[in-house]
């Protein structure tokens, strides 16, 4: 199976850096073909698929996270052109908090594209869209940029998010939102979300960046989560959940208990 082929991959070069103590290590992406060899395994047809799988997908080697310091975990961030570095950090889990109420928002979702859509990135993306879950999760006045914009950053390294929204607020404060989107059965990346500051900071420097999550929890239900930078590192700082329904689905009742809210 490819993951375990990716797990022999990664824990060989891990290895081959590594040296007790160490709390960073580099490597090529050169090394993966090198490490494939090593092992007599057959070097999978897309390199940059093995990076994505332990981004994304799939849990690093036991043995590799045995070597975390304590209270850490090791993510893997881009270190230049080819270039990767395996460093350990405080964990931080972006998923959806079981324990949050839900918002019920008129699902504005044209029938066709609700008939058609799959439950992966792309069909929560349009779902976003047309319903501007954005403008009323962060209450700014938001338009759809550009979809997978791809930049190099200055040392070489390339990195993409899934979509850009641009905003203005009342007093006329301009903001960035980059938006990373999941399925219901994707991790959300700290590494993302780091390299959505990144982006935004090398292509928008003018603007306000304000790092957005979206998650399904299911097919018409979404997480969002607003990313804020920290002097730990990357921190969950709001979440809703909204629940996507025809409009006559929302009672009084509800409208009444959302207007008691206070935030």
């Amino acid at each position: 199976m490819s993951s375990n082929r990716y797990m022999q991959i990664i824990e060989h070069i891990f290895f081959s850096h590594y040296t007790e103590g160490a709390r960073e290590i580099e490597f090529e992406r050169r090394e993966f073909e090198e490490a494939a060899k090593t092992l007599g395994i057959p070097l999978p047809k897309n390199l940059g698929d093995i990076i994505y799988s332990f981004r994304y997908r799939s849990s690093l080697p036991e043995t590799m996270r045995a070597k975390a310091p304590e209270g850490q975990t090791w993510v893997i961030r881009p270190a230049g052109r080819g270039r990767y570095r395996i460093v350990a950090v405080a964990p931080l889990e972006i998923k959806p908090n079981p324990g949050m109420t839900e918002t019920k928002i008129p699902d504005a979702t044209p029938g066709i594209i609700d008939m058609y859509a799959s439950d992966d990135e792309q069909a929560l993306l349009a779902k976003l869209r047309y319903n501007r879950l954005i403008d009323i999760f962060t209450g700014v006045t938001c338009y759809s940029l550009q979809s997978h914009l791809r930049t190099t950053l200055p040392d070489g390294s390339q990195i993409e998010t899934d979509e850009i929204y641009v905003g203005v607020d009342r007093r006329g404060v301009q903001y960035v939102f980059p938006v990373q989107a999941k399925a219901a059965n994707e991790t959300l990346g700290q590494v993302q979300i780091e390299q959505d500051f990144e982006l935004c900071a090398h292509r928008f420097p003018s603007l306000t960046c304000r790092a957005i999550a979206a998650q399904f929890m299911e097919r018409n239900l979404i997480a969002l989560f607003e990313l804020e930078q920290s002097e730990s590192g990357v921190a969950i700082a709001k979440e809703m959940h909204y629940r996507l329904v025809p409009p006559d689905d929302i009672s009084p009742d509800d409208l009444q208990a959302y207007g008691r809210r206070t935030s």
